[in-house]
């Protein structure tokens, strides 16, 4: 386990913006070295802390407080699902975690997604694309791999009990909610539905943060979900 303690806000190339704060959780020392070089490269970005188990990843997420975590889906002790529940639930301001896995259509990666998580990379990933997952994944305005997301939602979604009905959904949601969660798992940005809906940022904002509320989630990602496992999006 490695750790680097927070002395206070982080400049980045002079513009005073503090660099995204990261940890790195997986097994492999390998893969922690280099995904330390690519992030740690970039300006506006800090590796902070590693964990090489699950058991060891949730007390350094607690105490360095990262903006992002990479969790590798698969680790000893604790897995990279467990650890994410943990980490959500005992944190009250939780970092955004994206899970890291060999295999796309893995029903560990949509547990994991379930489970809190706001995207997921594969490991074979470039460079540009860790860099953009991380960056996406902190401002928290789109998907992460949309494309990808919809299509583990629409092979898992249908193996699990429904948690709601469409029904039931629409009565929470209002029209123009329903429509802005309909464009969320399109993959849309906020300003992409603004355009789309010819209303203003701000207000698509507003209704994506209802969305949310209404769905007891707390990302893009469990909504998206949320939508298939209830039938209001429909696989195809």
């Amino acid at each position: 386990m490695t750790t680097m303690q927070d002395d206070g806000p982080h400049q980045a190339g002079g513009d005073g913006v503090r660099p995204l704060r990261i940890v790195l959780a997986d097994d492999e020392r390998m893969v922690r070295t280099a995904l330390r070089a690519i992030l740690g490269a970039e300006a506006d970005m800090e590796v902070v802390g590693e964990a090489a188990t699950g058991a060891e990843a949730v007390p350094v997420i607690r105490e360095l407080r990262p903006d992002v975590v990479l969790m590798d889906v698969r680790m000893p002790e604790i897995d990279g699902i467990r650890a994410t529940e943990q980490v959500l639930a005992g944190m009250d301001r939780p970092p955004r975690i994206i899970v890291v896995t060999t295999f796309e259509n893995d029903a560990y990666v949509y547990d994991a997604l379930r489970a809190g998580a706001s995207g997921f990379l594969l490991k074979r990933s470039g460079a540009e694309d860790l860099v953009q997952a991380v960056r996406l994944v902190a401002r928290s305005d789109s998907l992460l791999f949309p494309a990808a997301v919809r299509r583990l939602a629409a092979h898992h979604a249908g193996q699990r009990a429904a948690q709601d009905t469409v029904r039931a959904l629409r009565a929470r949601l209002s029209e123009r909610e329903q429509a802005v969660l309909r464009l969320m798992t399109a993959g849309m940005t906020n300003a992409e539905i603004a355009d789309r809906l010819g209303v203003g940022p701000a207000t698509v904002k507003t209704h994506v943060a209802g969305v949310l509320a209404k769905l007891g989630v707390r990302d893009r990602t469990q909504a998206v979900i949320a939508a298939y496992e209830c039938g209001f999006v429909r696989p195809g």
